[in-house]
């Protein structure tokens, strides 16, 4: 898979976003995404600067409180996400989606590697019609200008519900750092991360 940062700070400029320098009275603001296993994803946003805190859970599905056996069927419509509580006076919603397209592949649908299933699927629950535009807007420009060269198929849709992962999810790859799946999927995902953001990590 090809990225090119460079279109994605384009991109920005495109859809305006005010500077964060210029924010400094705005509340803290909630962001829902999935990008294949919330391992992997949990594990990059808690490092970004202005990211309070990331809860590993589910949402999208027709059950309440599903239970990680139940959403691995892939009978329950949920998908694996994290819940981020930001400050959008450091990091806008943008800047997460430009890390959000830049750590996982958007154009499987319903999967990421060897992770397979529509609870894996590339998502964006947004809260907001201000966070629905900007995933759409997002998404079109990188289909424009062709960037996968396949195109982007993560899901936009509206949030409904999220459901907190068991206790033994969170912070999973800081508790488990020599377990297989972080050393042979994770590591080379945060080495890539942290070379691509090092301006922006905590």
């Amino acid at each position: 898979m090809k990225f090119r940062l460079s279109i994605l700070i384009i991109l920005l400029t495109v859809l305006g976003e005010q500077s964060t320098a210029q924010s400094k009275s705005a509340t803290m603001e909630i962001a829902t995404i999935g990008g294949g296993c919330f391992w992997c994803t949990e594990a990059i946003y808690k490092e970004l600067k202005g990211v309070v805190s990331v809860t590993s859970g589910y949402s999208g599905g027709e059950i309440v409180n599903p239970s990680y056996r139940e959403v691995c069927t892939g009978r329950t419509g949920h998908a694996e996400v994290i819940e981020i509580e930001f400050d959008p006076a450091v990091i806008s919603f943008s800047e997460l989606l430009e890390v959000f397209f830049a750590s996982h592949d958007p154009t499987t649908l319903n999967r990421q590697g060897g992770d397979v299933g529509t609870q894996y699927r590339s998502v964006i629950f947004y809260h907001s019609q201000k966070q629905k535009e900007t995933a759409e807007s997002i998404i079109d420009k990188l289909n424009e200008e062709n960037v996968y060269e396949k195109p982007v198929v993560t899901e936009v849709t509206a949030w409904k519900n999220f459901f907190a992962a068991e206790d033994y999810h969170q912070d999973y790859f800081e508790n488990n750092p020599s377990q297989s799946y972080c050393q042979i999927v994770i590591v080379p995902k945060m080495e890539k991360f942290r070379k691509i953001f090092s301006e922006r990590l905590k």
